[in-house]
């Protein structure tokens, strides 16, 4: 994901320096390449050598260090970075930051950098809210940095209150969302739907299905990460929400219609993967139904059609994907949705294929539109979220030739 970028990490004298060994690790995984600068008080902290040795790089303390006799290392460096993040980022070093003090490394370095920075401040929570911190905060995201607030906790000095560096999974969504993809979803509204719905037949028991949520999370992180402004609808779920994604949890399927009908409109694109309930019980006991007999029988009545409704309220220039599981016929089930709900196109799969359906990291994934069926191999769920992505934009794309064509004919 993070093949040919080069990710600068700074790190300060904070005891919270130690979390950053794991975000390099992270980093690394991602094929990003990773530079490390250290303030002399950092490395009393954790040992230049941890990030070394994972980095596989020499970890830059000294401004004057001979090893870089050939160049002016800040210097260079600055020019490759992609990002730099300042993490954990020491009131020190915010307020040399704040007014162009350049006198180490990390911070001549950060001065001479035209890439997007990041600072991730971590201190005692009375000086984080000191007026003069706050100010020098305020004083650099005028300059176009971005301030990740610290988090509520017990601090190394025991106070409890703001000042936490937050975790290095956190720390890394950050540098995704600016680095991860081009922007090519800026300025649009995206809508994903995700996870099961749950239909209740009493306090006690529900009727649910097997979807754990994870594909259609992929999809809106991806669309997060390529600039778009997401809503993601979900039902109940247990892996993490998305960063940087408006998020709006439902349980039925009554509750996920009225909050896509709600927000529908607006959006430039609507992808629906969420796996709705088709029925629901059509009384809900306000009690828990006691056993009585050797059998129950339950009434059913039919939920509303979400991708029905958005077919029929489609509006001009809008794209609607709607996601289609299915057991046997998957093509011609598919295709057959398309047409029928006014959809622009299907992601289909088929639940029995090893590899794909609920649960699994992996999907096999086979896109439908009017003109063509394309078979995806099988790969893991955020490869599949952005081939969905990037075949939703060629089609965008193609529409937008063919109608500038028309117009001109």
């Amino acid at each position: 994901m993070l093949k040919g970028k080069t990710i600068v990490l700074g790190i300060t004298g904070s005891i919270a320096a130690y979390k950053m060994a794991n975000l390099a690790s992270m980093l690394v995984k991602l094929n990003a390449d990773v530079e490390v600068i250290m303030t002399q008080n950092a490395t009393n902290f954790i040992h230049p050598i941890t990030f070394e040795t994972l980095t596989n790089k020499k970890c830059m303390v000294d401004t004057f260090d001979r090893n870089f006799q050939f160049q002016v290392e800040h210097v260079s460096l600055a020019k490759r970075a992609d990002v730099v993040m300042v993490a954990p980022a020491t009131a020190n070093v915010i307020a040399k930051m704040a007014y162009g003090l350049a006198d180490d490394m990390l911070t001549t370095t950060v001065l001479a950098c035209e890439c997007k920075k990041i600072v991730a401040p971590a201190m005692n929570t009375r000086m984080f809210h000191n007026p003069a911190v706050q100010e020098n905060l305020k004083r650099l995201q005028a300059y176009g940095m971005e301030v990740i607030q610290p988090e509520k906790g017990m601090l190394a000095c025991r106070d409890i209150g703001d000042g936490k560096l937050p975790d290095p999974e956190i720390l890394l969504a950050y540098i995704l969302k600016e680095v991860a993809f081009e922007k090519d979803l800026k300025g649009k509204k995206v809508l994903v739907t995700a996870g099961p719905t749950v239909e209740a037949i009493d306090p006690v028991r529900y009727i649910t299905n097997h979807s754990t949520g994870k594909m259609g999370y992929a999809i809106a992180r991806n669309c997060m990460m390529r600039g778009a402004d997401v809503t993601l609808v979900t039902g109940p779920t247990s892996i993490p929400k998305p960063h940087f994604v408006n998020v709006i949890e439902i349980q039925s399927a009554r509750e996920m219609f009225e909050a896509v009908k709600a927000c529908a409109e607006e959006q430039d694109i609507i992808i629906k993967s969420a796996a709705v309930a088709d029925y629901r019980p059509k009384y809900i006991h306000d009690e828990k139904i006691k056993k009585n007999g050797s059998s129950m029988t339950l009434e059913l009545e039919k939920t509303d059609d979400i991708l029905k409704y958005l077919g029929e309220h489609k509006k001009k220039g809008q794209f609607l994907c709607g996601f289609s599981m299915e057991t046997e016929n998957m093509i011609q089930n598919s295709r057959e949705k398309l047409k029928k709900k006014n959809v622009d196109m299907i992601a289909a799969n088929n639940l029995k294929q090893a590899g794909a359906g609920f649960g699994t990291d992996t999907n096999v994934i086979t896109l439908i539109t009017e003109k063509q069926t394309k078979q995806l191999e099988l790969m893991t769920k955020d490869e599949a979220a952005k081939q969905i992505i990037d075949e939703i934009l060629r089609c965008q794309k193609e529409k937008e030739n063919g109608e500038a064509y028309e117009k001109n004919v």
